[in-house]
């Protein structure tokens, strides 16, 4: 594997203040923090190692003045209310999330613990907060929105595949943002002239299978595999799916190309997660989540993997290698 150093750029809005060292060490109190994980431990391993790397930073001992509850969906929607309702028994300080399903139970689950957003697409348009700058209520974090993405993800598919016309398109209808999404990525196709057929639904394991038949059917010459941390639980799935019938994919996390997908293009999450971190030590030392700005993600990584684009026969420009901020050999 071969890295460059990724250049993650400065993220928009605040809290730049360092941590308060004094308070970090005062003498007998724990928090208690609930982190709602889409899938599981493994999968999201390189989440939660920069979610802590974060708060240790900022003078967080987990077992002397901080305790972290993990509780897992395993790629499971419907399986947040009750995550949530037990981070409420537990008495949590903050919740963690991330995907708007998981914040979506969190808001509707309680209205006075503050909940920090490490990622989610769209907390406006979902209904999560009525404004970034201030977002009110017990809810802040960081989105990884952004207007232009899937346009760009269809032009890096166009230079890696000579002659794409005709893409699938694999997405959540289960989560409340995808169809605004939907909408994003068809006027992007039109305006590239690119066809985007079949759009593929799937919420869960069960629906892949069925959707992995209609994406055969639909004699698509490449795939695009859209945000979702439900479908991010089923990567290795998704991935051999592509591997099996030759199919050029594209996705919204670097896992899935760490699992042996082609290309992805996405906000550094493991960034966002280290600065989640910061949002609970402003939290935890007396800050109001609503008063708290939501911030958007300003530099992005391309990542690369060069054995799977030789075996699917492609050569990668050296343009896109040059601006790649990790390629896989």
């Amino acid at each position: 594997m071969m890295e460059r150093r990724a250049f993650l750029g400065t993220l928009a809005g605040g809290l730049l203040a360092v941590p308060i060292a004094a308070w970090a060490q005062q003498a007998g109190r724990v928090y208690r923090i609930v982190y709602l994980g889409n899938s599981s431990p493994t999968l999201e391993a390189d989440l939660v190692d920069a979610f802590r790397q974060g708060l240790r930073n900022l003078n967080y001992v987990e077992g002397q003045n901080l305790v972290i509850e993990y509780r897992w969906a395993a790629g499971r929607n419907d399986r947040f209310p009750a995550l949530v309702a037990e981070a409420v028994r537990l008495k949590a300080d903050v919740i963690l999330t991330s995907g708007t399903p998981a914040t979506l139970a969190a808001k509707e689950g309680t209205r006075t613990i503050p909940i920090v957003i490490a990622a989610m697409g769209d907390p406006i348009g979902a209904g999560v907060v009525p404004s970034l700058a201030r977002p009110g209520g017990n809810i802040t974090g960081l989105a990884s929105m952004s207007p232009e993405i899937d346009g760009k993800r269809l032009e890096l598919l166009k230079e890696l595949v000579p002659g794409v016309s005709r893409i699938a398109v694999l997405w959540n209808p289960t989560n409340p943002n995808n169809a605004a999404r939907i909408n994003q990525i068809q006027a992007a196709a039109k305006t590239l002239r690119l066809t985007l057929e079949p759009l593929v639904g799937a919420g869960d394991s069960q629906d892949l299978d069925k959707s992995f038949a209609t994406i055969v059917a639909g004699r698509a010459n490449a795939l695009v595999v859209e945000s979702d941390r439900a479908l991010l639980a089923h990567r290795v799935q998704i991935v051999d799916f592509a591997t099996r019938r030759r199919l050029p994919a594209l996705y919204a996390y670097r896992e899935f190309v760490q699992a042996g997908g082609l290309v992805s293009y996405a906000p550094s999450y493991t960034a966002m997660f280290r600065r989640a971190a910061k949002y609970v030590d402003k939290i935890l030392t007396g800050a109001k989540p609503g008063d708290l700005p939501v911030e958007q993600p300003t530099e992005f990584e391309l990542v690369l993997n060069l054995k799977t684009a030789k075996a699917l026969g492609l050569t990668i420009p050296p343009s896109l290698l040059l601006r790649a901020d990790q390629v896989i050999e």
